[in-house]
């Protein structure tokens, strides 16, 4: 998972249910085999490209790039991916 992605999540949370709802659900992933991966040149640079080419949100954009530069499946609920489903592997959940 992007280090984006992880603050965007830790927002989200955070927003919705107050900080120390945020603080335990972060306190549960960490226990997930999910390693948090910092944001690159290389992985910001495809992003911004991805943003500019399929408007696709920009934090999602972390989550495609790196998905990308990984070869690894991409696994979400969120079907603005199907914007760059063409460029990475991609698990949709419904």
């Amino acid at each position: 998972m992007s280090v984006v992605n992880w603050g965007e999540a830790y927002y989200s949370i955070s927003y919705t249910g107050g900080p120390e709802t945020a603080h335990r659900v972060i306190e549960e992933i960490a226990q997930l085999p999910i390693t948090i991966v910092p944001a690159d040149l290389e992985q910001t640079r495809l992003g911004a490209e991805l943003n500019a080419q399929h408007k696709l949100p920009y934090a999602d954009c972390f989550a495609a790039s790196l998905a990308i530069l990984q070869h690894a499946t991409l696994v979400t609920a969120d079907s603005d991916f199907r914007l760059v489903k063409k460029k990475l592997l991609l698990l949709l959940l419904s």
